[in-house]
């Protein structure tokens, strides 16, 4: 599996056995539904990770609970709306998330592939700031 883009792509190896050709399993691969989203069908409903908030920055308040298990097929922007819920920001308050301590997930973004790239020790480290960190 490699990283393309912020998505996660298919590595496809060659055999010498020829094999039967779908045309349709591109279009089932990247099935979309009527209003543009990606089927995020392909995590099982009930499979759940971990994702640890750290908190980063002089002034970032910090959350008494750290660890939370989350539905793998949820899209990044659950974190971002449950971590400005449980830090009481206003609309105008900004709060950056990054992983990796380098980059910021587009809130598109579906949970498990980021903790297939980024998980260390089965967890997913998600930073959070109130500033501006890493870019």
């Amino acid at each position: 599996v490699c990283l393309n883009g912020g998505r996660l792509g298919k590595l496809v190896l060659a055999s010498t056995e020829p094999r039967e050709q779908n045309p349709n399993q591109d279009l089932m691969d990247q099935k979309e539904s009527k209003s543009g989203e990606k089927d995020l069908n392909r995590v099982p409903e009930k499979k759940k990770v971990t994702i640890f908030l750290r908190a980063v920055g002089g002034n970032t308040p910090i959350l008494k609970r750290k660890k939370f298990k989350v539905k793998a097929s949820n899209q990044f922007s659950s974190i971002i709306s449950f971590l400005r819920k449980n830090l009481n920001c206003s609309t105008s308050d900004s709060v950056f998330l990054y992983c990796a301590q380098s980059f910021s997930p587009s809130p598109e973004e579906v949970i498990e592939d980021l903790f297939n790239c980024f998980q260390i020790n089965n967890e997913l480290a998600v930073y959070y700031c109130t500033t501006n960190c890493w870019g």
